[in-house]
């Protein structure tokens, strides 16, 4: 499977926290310092890039979580994935953007 192929991560952190948006904030900063491409949307952040550099991408959303102190955060990762590589967030969603 090659490696560089094309994937899209849905990346959504909860805080638990009564303040979470500020911490929502410093995750979507941590996959914007990825490099990738992602798209931020009302319940989740996509990510487009390489399986493993997204993946990263995503673990790093985690982590920043953590790194601002809070006790304990739930992420949830969604995965789409080909073995010839996957569809661009564009292809995706261009017929609903015209």
């Amino acid at each position: 499977m090659d490696e560089q192929r094309i994937v899209n991560v849905g990346v959504q952190v909860l805080p638990l926290t009564e303040d979470a948006l500020p911490i929502v904030d410093r995750a979507i900063a941590a996959i914007a310092a990825s490099g990738l491409r992602y798209e931020v949307g009302p319940l989740e952040t996509v990510i487009e890039g390489p399986f493993e550099q997204a993946l990263a991408a995503a673990k790093a959303a985690h982590l920043a979580c953590i790194e601002a102190g809070v006790p304990h955060v739930v992420t949830i990762i969604k995965i789409a994935d080909g073995a010839a590589g996957g569809h661009t967030i564009d292809e995706k969603t261009a017929k609903y953007r015209a």
